[in-house]
This record gives C-alpha cells, sequence and structure tokens, in this order.
C-alpha cells in the first residue's frame, strides 16, 4: 500500500478482516515490534480504563490556553465547532473503526554530557534527540536523520509483519504527528508512568525515547491487557525545582507557553525578558527536567545505528552557530529536527544565549543583529539589543 509524509494507512473495506482467534497477542505484536528495530513496545486495547480522565486532562491543559500557538492541539470534532470534542482528546474521535493501538519505542539515550554538565560559556545547547545521524552503508558518509522518519520506517515493517501474520485490517501509523497524545496511550501500554515532569519514564529505559503508534482496527485478546506501571516518582520533586521558567508549575502539569522546548521551537516571535534570561544557553529544546531525572542515571545506552549522535551538536559554540548562513543552515540540518526551528528562530536563540554568557566577545555580531538597517527579524533585533544589555551589566 502506498505511504506518505508521516504518516501510514492500510484499507481495504471491501475484503473481509482476518482475525486473530481471539485477538491479538501482547507478546506476539512486542516480537514483532523488537524486530522491526524498537526498543520496547505495547499494546491497548480501545477503550482503555483511564480514556475518560486522559481526555479529561488533555481538554483542561488546551482550554486553560497551556498549549500556547500550537493550534493544531486544539482541533476539534466537527471542525470550527467551539462545542465539539477535541480531536486529540480520544483515539474514537478520528478513528471511530478503532480497537487497538500498538506503541512502540526508540531509545535515543547516548554516552555524552548532560545539559546542566559544566562547560564553556560560549557552548550552546541543542536537545539531545535532535542529535541523530546514521551512516551509508555504501559510501560511509554521515548524515543527519529524522526520528519521525527512522520509526516511521520501522512502523512500516511492523505493519507489513502484521498484515502477514493476521491477514488485512486498517490501520494508521503515526510518529508525533497524528491525533493521538502517545504519552497517555503508551501508559496505557504499560510502557512506563507519566513523570511530574510529564514526560513518559519506563522503569528500565528512563525517558529518553521516542515513541510511535500503529492504531488498528484488530481486537486484543482478552487477557492481553498489561499491568500498569506504578508512579514511582514518589516524593521527588527535582524536575519541579529544576525547570528555570517555571513551565512545570505542579506535579504533573505544564504550561507549555513557559517551556524552553515550546519557546525555541513552537514559538516564532518575541520573547519576554524574564523567560529569556531563564532560556540560559539552550537554543534548540531543553534537557533540563530530563537530565536531573534518577530514573535516567542508570538507564541503558542506546545503540542504534540510524539515531547516533552527531558530536557537533553536542556543547556547539555560539561562534560557530552564529556565523552560519541560511544556505549552511539548510545545509547541515537538512534532515535534522533542528530545521523545523526555522533559521531565523534559531538566531534569535543563539542571541539570548549569548547575552546570558554574558561574553563580551559576542558584542560584534549582536550589534549587527540589533542594527534595524540589517534587515533582520525584529524578533532577532530585539533579542540581540536584550543580549548587549545584559552583556553591559556584568
Amino acid at each position: 500500500m502506498p505511504h506518505s509524509g508521516s504518516i501510514s494507512s492500510t484499507k481495504l473495506p471491501n475484503s473481509p478482516i482476518a482475525v486473530p482467534t481471539g485477538g491479538l497477542a501482547r507478546e506476539t505484536v512486542r516480537t514483532l515490534a523488537l524486530a522491526a528495530g524498537f526498543t520496547e513496545a505495547g499494546i491497548v486495547a480501545l477503550p482503555h480504563p483511564e480514556t475518560a480522565r486522559d481526555a479529561a486532562r488533555f481538554t483542561e491543559f488546551v482550554e486553560d490556553g497551556h498549549a500556547g500557538a500550537m493550534d493544531y492541539l486544539a482541533r476539534r470534532d466537527p471542525p470550527g465547532d467551539p462545542a465539539g470534542e477535541l480531536v486529540r482528546s480520544r483515539i474514537h474521535v478520528p478513528f471511530p473503526w478503532a480497537r487497538s493501538v500498538v506503541v512502540v519505542m526508540a531509545s535515543y539515550h547516548a554516552q555524552a554530557p548532560l545539559s546542566i554538565a559544566p562547560a564553556s560559556p560560549a557552548a550552546a545547547w541543542i536537545a539531545r534527540y535532535a542529535w541523530s545521524s546514521k551512516t551509508e552503508t555504501a559510501t560511509g558518509a554521515t548524515r543527519p536523520s529524522d526520528y519521525h522518519k527512522v520509526l516511521l520506517k520501522r512502523l512500516r515493517a511492523l505493519e507489513t509483519a502484521m498484515h502477514t501474520a493476521f491477514g488485512e485490517f486498517e490501520s494508521r501509523a503515526y510518529v508525533d504527528t497524528g491525533p493521538v497524545v502517545e504519552r497517555s496511550i503508551a501508559q496505557a501500554a504499560a510502557l512506563g508512568w507519566t513523570g511530574k515532569n510529564t514526560c513518559l519514564i519506563h522503569p528500565k529505559h528512563g525517558s529518553w525515547n521516542f515513541l510511535g503508534v500503529l492504531v488498528t482496527s484488530l481486537p486484543v485478546q482478552a487477557d492481553a491487557s498489561p499491568l500498569l506501571v506504578p508512579d514511582r516518582c514518589g516524593t521527588c520533586r527535582r524536575c519541579l525545582d529544576a525547570c528555570p521558567t517555571g513551565a512545570l508549575f505542579e506535579p504533573y502539569k505544564m504550561n507549555a507557553t513557559l517551556c524552553i522546548s515550546y519557546l525555541t521551537i513552537e514559538h516564532k516571535g518575541d520573547i519576554s525578558d524574564e523567560l529569556r534570561s531563564g532560556m540560559g544557553r539552550q537554543i534548540f529544546g531543553c534537557d533540563i527536567c530530563q537530565d536531573v531525572c534518577p530514573w535516567n542515571r542508570k538507564a541503558p545506552i542506546a545503540r542504534d545505528a540510524e539515531l547516533t549522535p552527531r558530536p557537533e551538536l553536542i556543547n556547539p559554540t555560539l561562534d560557530w552557530l552564529a556565523a552560519l548562513e541560511e544556505a549552511d543552515f539548510e545545509r547541515i540540518f537538512n534532515g535534522s529536527p533542528v530545521r523545523r526551528a526555522g533559521f531565523d528562530a534559531l538566531r534569535r536563540n543563539i542571541a539570548i544565549a549569548m547575552g546570558n554568557s554574558r561574553l563580551q566577545r559576542f558584542r560584534p555580531i549582536l550589534v549587527r543583529w540589533a542594527d534595524p538597517q540589517e534587515y533582520v527579524p525584529e524578533p532577532l533585533q530585539k533579542a540581540a539589543r536584550w543580549a548587549l544589555h545584559r552583556i553591559s551589566l556584568e
């Protein structure tokens, strides 16, 4: 069947659906998923017991304005109806035919410094999930890899294997792009618990994991419901105390409009002064709440040939990043998640990190970016002027 973008689907409405005797078995699906290259996998029958609770939590998150400019999270059914149900609140809203979801996980834990480890004040930080690369077998050349494409390819392989084993069925595969709250459904599939930092935490692999889902029309065995992983955060609040912008305003709740990951990637406009100072050296994403999490201390290092860290993206210098022209940006980050931020927003983030470094050597580039005659975007001009003022206070 044809596939495109980050969506995979199979639908043969005029063909009989081959249902496995008694439904899907958890271990059978997990075995197929591991063979496709995933670190771990689970399956959950729909609707799962916590469907109503999760729908209420997601609705509260959106209606409280904590999704910021991520308007796609606020889509409703029917479209445009303010009284309609949020599409992402329950899987049965966009997929009324769905009977199960296979949730897959791929670890990206790398043997590399943490963002909170001592580093040069001139070093920037790019979130570790965006470091990935793969080596071409034929040429030996290394090029950026995007986890969306890596996981989607494996989901397609899993989907094919399931068709071979179980016959035809309807399905949709997504990696961060579909109307599914992956973290919630992963918890329902017993792949971990939602931590106080709102990340899914696996008891063995921690929280540095990518998630993907395969929504299917296949039933699940009645005795295949997994035993949920209990919340093991206990009294720990390291993530809440470490968040420099107050995005984790209480345990298990996050305001995305204050989150450094949102500010450096999704938000394209100006950033308020108090949030700028809290952003530190983060220029793309943020790992702080995961870096301080005790469950990541003993998580095994991933050995994934398609998600190998690029050394040049670990603690890259602000000088190097600031010197990039747009053509350089496109060349270096083509095929990388970093492209999502965009060239202009990345330079805005670099200017803020320069201000937080308090290093005088960045003054010339900031002066140029702050000059209206340079025709740089206004958010970059404002960030550069703020950074110059912050440096002058040193």
